[in-house]
């Protein structure tokens, strides 16, 4: 529960804040994705994303990575799978999948992420399931299946999705098998030095991909005042200050509470997409975040 005063009549609005700021950062950050089309080729973007976080990082963590480097070392394997998974992967795969789809599809298939969060634990971690766990994730998948369809089933029977939705469940599921990871394999670091850890792994392995996008692909990055703005928006406000924030919210109200707040993200993407890129929702976005919801609430009502 959000803790309350002494009193007990009012929340603590710190921990309202800590729960509500990363939603928005994240629905930001598909906003600027979608204005980078164009601008910055999307892999390009993520690795510029992550090396500017990267140095903004190093100055806080870099006695904490030295103090910890045996641990570190130890834990490479593990590490590299994080970084390859979330800093490479999900952040790479969102991007590529606002080429083609919205902010709000996006923002809502990421939102099913208990979903798959179940899929994974179960097929990789052989975690055992409940009942409500199940049907949780049946309602989940309905939402995800509307937002995918765009509310024609028609399209669900001919395999007719658009491409940047199929990035973004691919980007899903990458993100549930790090979350695995970071739940069972943590290694024993502070928070700083373990991102900083995950980033400079997450980096190394984007180069060549991003190499082979401004060389093979021939994409070029249009430097501009707009593009020096999203690349300083996306390695501040969603890549620090969200993962910090979200940290402590989680520290200071507990793990299941905070899953709620994580569909607030496409939410504020619709709000955003309608005031920044006259995109506006429709019915099933509306459907599929309700269904999606529901589906979180039963499956975490344990």
């Amino acid at each position: 529960m959000i803790s309350t005063t002494p009193s007990g009549t009012r929340p603590n609005w710190l921990t309202l804040f800590l729960l509500t700021f990363p939603p928005l950062c994240w629905a930001g950050n598909a906003i600027v994705g979608r204005l980078a089309i164009g601008a910055v080729p999307p892999i390009t973007l993520n690795f510029a994303r992550w090396v500017f976080a990267g140095l903004l990082l190093a100055p806080y963590a870099w006695r904490g990575v030295v103090a910890h480097r045996a641990t570190l070392r130890q834990n490479l394997g593990v590490i590299t799978a994080m970084g390859v998974l979330s800093i490479a992967s999900y952040n790479a795969l969102q991007y590529l999948a606002l080429t083609t789809s919205t902010p709000i599809n996006v923002t809502l298939i990421g939102a099913s992420m208990p979903l798959f969060l179940l899929l994974v634990g179960v097929i990789f971690f052989r975690e055992r399931v409940a009942g409500w766990h199940v049907a949780g994730a049946a309602l989940c998948l309905v939402g995800v299946s509307l937002v995918l369809v765009r509310g024609q089933l028609s399209r669900l029977v001919q395999f007719d999705f658009v491409p940047g939705d199929l990035f973004m469940l691919v980007a899903t599921i990458t993100w549930s098998g790090y979350t695995w990871l970071l739940r069972k394999n943590r290694p024993a670091v502070p928070l700083t030095v373990l991102l900083f850890a995950q980033i400079v792994m997450g980096v190394i392995v984007s180069l060549p991909f991003t190499v082979w996008e401004l060389t093979v692909e021939h994409q070029v990055v249009h430097w501009s005042g707009k593009v020096v703005a999203i690349m300083l928006y996306v390695a501040t406000t969603p890549s620090l200050l969200a993962y910090f924030a979200w940290d402590r919210a989680i520290a200071r109200a507990g793990a299941h509470l905070p899953v709620f707040f994580i569909t607030l993200t496409p939410v504020f993407a619709a709000l955003l997409s309608t005031l920044l890129l006259g995109e506006w929702p429709h019915w099933y976005h509306a459907a599929g975040l309700v269904t999606i919801v529901a589906g979180i609430w039963l499956g975490q009502r344990a």
